[in-house]
């Protein structure tokens, strides 16, 4: 009987320090630097967005993405709970606002339905985190390379669409479009609260559209 007493206290320390070590937050701000190339020896659209930033700010069920360029801007702010998203784009002056619902938010992002993460036992340390080494596949066949940790864990894991099913938070990765390559890393994280009104959406200023409107504009 005492031997099973020591397991079972054995057991739940190994639990509790386990759960402190994963670290669950509601409020999180997260700051990734892009390296793009081209794949083409003109640099010319890399140059566009060298030095861009991507910025995620996490409060509950809300999200706000932003990605900053000297070419444009491309803001995005989803509401878990509802499904709902608005995108804000800033380019060569114009300003447009684009609002989706829960449908219109699956099929933009339809790309990453049933994404599987496999991983690797390969790790890395990035922003003083240890992290994780996955190979995401999509049904498409394409993959791409993530690093995530598991010491931090947001409550609201639908902020990026194609990381939802990932067991942890995304600190580097991989995305293609087209002839691009961009690679993004962390390189800040702060666990100070976010302020509500970074999710506030804009009333005035934008000339504002529906998602079927920018499709037949192919945004």
């Amino acid at each position: 009987m005492k031997r099973i007493n020591v397991l079972i206290t054995f057991v739940l320390l190994i639990t509790t320090l386990h759960s402190v070590a994963q670290k669950k937050v509601s409020d999180l701000t997260l700051v990734y630097d892009a390296v793009i190339s081209t794949g083409t020896s003109e640099p010319k659209l890399a140059d566009a967005f060298d030095g861009s930033t991507t910025t995620i700010y996490l409060k509950s069920n809300l999200s706000r993405t932003e990605m900053v360029s000297a070419l444009a801007s491309f803001t995005t702010i989803y509401n878990g709970q509802t499904g709902n998203a608005v995108i804000l784009e800033e380019v060569n002056g114009q300003k447009l606002l684009i609002k989706m619902n829960a449908e219109n938010w699956k099929e933009k992002n339809k790309k990453y339905a049933d994404i599987r993460f496999v991983d690797s036992t390969e790790t890395k340390v990035i922003a003083g985190y240890k992290c994780k080494k996955a190979v995401a596949q999509l049904n498409d066949g394409t993959s791409f390379v993530v690093y995530y940790t598991t010491d931090i864990l947001p409550e609201n894991m639908d902020f990026n669409y194609q990381f939802r099913n990932l067991k942890g938070l995304p600190l580097a990765y991989e995305v293609t479009q087209g002839n691009l390559k961009i690679a993004y890393t962390v390189s800040s994280i702060s666990l100070n609260p976010v302020p509500s009104t970074k999710f506030d959406i804009p009333k005035s200023g934008y000339r504002e559209m529906t998602y079927d409107e920018s499709k037949k504009l192919g945004m």
